[in-house]
Parts: C-alpha cells; structure tokens; sequence
C-alpha cells in the first residue's frame, strides 16, 4: 500500500527533520555536567515570541499544554514541517512525526513514529501532519496524544539542515546499509539525489539524509520510518559516548538555529539525568500494519485505524516491554533442552540497519 499526501516525490525527505530533535531529548544530561557555556547554548531552542514559526497562529485555535511535575512519564513530540512549499508568514505540516516517551521510575525510553497520513478521529478531525497549520505545536501534541492514548508535555521543531549539521559535527556515523539505494530527483536539480552502496560504512551528513530519506521499497512510508528508528536508535548511541558528551557544547551550537520548542532550561535540567540515565526500551511505527486501514475522506486517501481501542492497547503494549532485555527461554522440551531464546535488539522485525561507534 502506498498512501501519500503529495503525488510529488520531491517531498518524500521531509521527514528527516525528527533526527534532530531526538538530540534535544536525549543529550540534555549535557546541561547538568557541562554548566553554563551548555546552558546557554540550551536556551536558544526556546524562541522568543516575534522570532518564533508559530506567531501567526491564532490564540483561539490553539489548545492547553499539559505540565509534566518530575516523576510521571513525560512525552515529547519531535517535528519536522516541509516550509519550502509554505507561503510567507504560514506555517508548513508537520510532514514528520515521532513521540519520545520516557519513564522516571523504569528508566525506559521509547520512540514511536507517526505515519503523517493517519487520520485523527478525535478533537481535530484530519490528517495529522495538519493539525499543526491550524493550532500551533499544541493542537498537534493534543491530535496525536489523543492517538497515542498519551499527554504530551513537550514539542521541539526543526529542519533537515540541522540533521546534517549534527552527523557532520559528531563526525559522522558508522552505519551498515542494508542494500544498493538511488534515486534521481530532477525536481531539485538533483540536489537530493540518493546513491549508496550496499554496506558498512561512515556516513557523513549528506549520506545519512540519503539513508533516511529513501522511501522506494515496495512499502514506501512503512519501511522508511523503520529504517528512521533503527537510525535514531544509533544516532542516540553515538551521541553518549564519552568524546561527544565532552564536545556538547559544540553540537549543541551547530544545530541551535535550527530549532524551537517549549523546553525550557529549566525543563531540559529536570530531564536531563533522566535522558543520562535512560536507555532505548524499544520503538514501534503507528499505527502498526496489522491496524491500518485505507480510507477516503473528502475525496483524499488517508490512514485509518481499523480498531482505536485496539491501537491504544498497542501503544500501552510496547511500552511494557524492554527490547534490549532477552526474552525468557521456552519452555524445554521432551529431552529436558530449551527449544530456543529470543532476543530482540531493539528494533522492529526484519531491522534494516545497524551501527557500531569508532569513536
């Protein structure tokens, strides 16, 4: 199944912006060890009002926040909106979406992505990815909490240029791709064309766009948010290594102008020995295939759900679980041996990448 919201494939990138807001979430133990000069440059991801995307956005449509106090799960939604096709002064969809959930008490984390498509049925009524147009990052935490079954306290937007900033200024990343990728996008003036080799290799931030943008399997958005996750995943590990800990200053710098969010510093310091702290429990695509349904509304295909009691039990599901814990052994058979042990590596089945740090 292929849903779009475009027929235009030059678009199909977008929504790699999400990478980067996934540093936000978990470097910001980096505010409480580095002091000030970290401080400062945390601060600047929070835009004042006449600097911020959203100011054209009428109060009215907008929605409460919910305020996280320490010690229940907090969620953060991670944004990426298309502004190229935007119009001055609007506000583009939120062409990627991804929900960062972190629990205080088990120390867990886990990532869900969003396909933009999906159709909220409760509160905003549309697609997902338009809830941003109307009502600001708040209507959008509400529309897809009320998916998730989640209150989400947080948001942080960005673009796809911060997201190259970030992998060039870490020093790239070691990544194993799964196979040959190319694609020629003459809309751009092949300025986005896709071509990687098959295997283990350093990408730089050009090539990890690459990587993360190919959508041209034959379950286009479907493969491409797990290959986003399995990506992320790898992209959270390299970002706690001790060498880049000590240089957070400096990553902090590269992609602070790309970036608006709620967070305070304040905020960042509450979650920033729980972002030290946490590890990646597991991370899952909604709604998951098994609950997709194609549907038509308004003459326009989006994503249904087929069961949202059903989703919301899903969700609550993979956030029980811990994927970099094994599974226990099966039950033994006649000659006394288990019949076999399962480990997950914290991906999704039929994982599309891995990586290692050389740093």
């Amino acid at each position: 199944m292929r849903t779009r919201s475009s027929s235009k494939d030059n678009n199909n990138w977008k929504w790699i912006w999400i990478s980067v807001s996934v540093v936000v979430v978990l470097l910001l133990a980096g505010a409480a060890v580095w002091g000030a000069g970290i401080i400062s440059g945390l601060d600047s991801f929070q835009k004042d009002p006449e600097e911020s995307i959203f100011k054209g956005i009428e109060p009215e449509k907008t929605v409460e926040i919910p305020k996280w106090e320490g010690k229940e799960r907090v969620n953060i939604m991670l944004l990426g909106g298309d502004a190229r096709d935007a119009k001055e002064g609007e506000v583009a969809r939120s062409d990627s979406i991804l929900v960062a959930s972190f629990d205080p008490v088990t120390k867990k984390a886990h990532l869900f992505s969003v396909l933009r498509d999906t159709y909220g049925e409760k509160g905003f009524k549309g697609r997902i990815n338009s809830a941003i147009t109307i009502g600001g990052p708040s209507l959008a935490m509400k529309t897809v909490g009320d998916l998730l079954g989640l209150e989400i306290q947080y948001f942080v937007y960005t673009d796809f240029e911060g997201f190259k900033s970030l992998i060039d200024t870490i020093g790239g990343i070691y990544f194993e791709v799964e196979k040959d990728m190319r694609y020629t996008d003459n809309a751009d003036k092949n300025r986005y064309d896709i071509n990687l080799k098959k295997g283990y290799q350093l990408l730089d931030g050009d090539k990890a766009l690459q990587y993360v943008r190919f959508r041209h399997d034959a379950m286009s958005d479907y493969t491409r948010t797990e290959r986003q996750r399995n990506f992320l995943k790898a992209l959270a590990g390299e970002l706690q290594s001790t060498w880049n800990l000590i240089r957070m200053k400096e990553i902090l710098n590269s992609i602070s102008p790309y970036i608006e969010t709620n967070l305070s510093v304040s905020d960042m310091l509450k979650l920033a020995q729980l972002g030290l702290d946490s590890h990646v429990g597991g991370t899952a695509q909604i709604p998951p295939m098994e609950l997709v349904q194609e549907k038509i509304v308004a003459g326009a295909s989006v994503i249904g759900i087929r069961d949202t009691d059903a989703l919301l039990g899903y969700v609550q599901e993979v956030l029980s679980k811990d994927d970099s814990i094994p599974e226990p052994s099966e039950t033994p058979d006649e000659n006394g041996s288990n019949a076999g042990t399962s480990a997950s590596g914290g991906g999704v089945s039929g994982s599309t990448g891995s990586a290692v740090s050389s740093r």
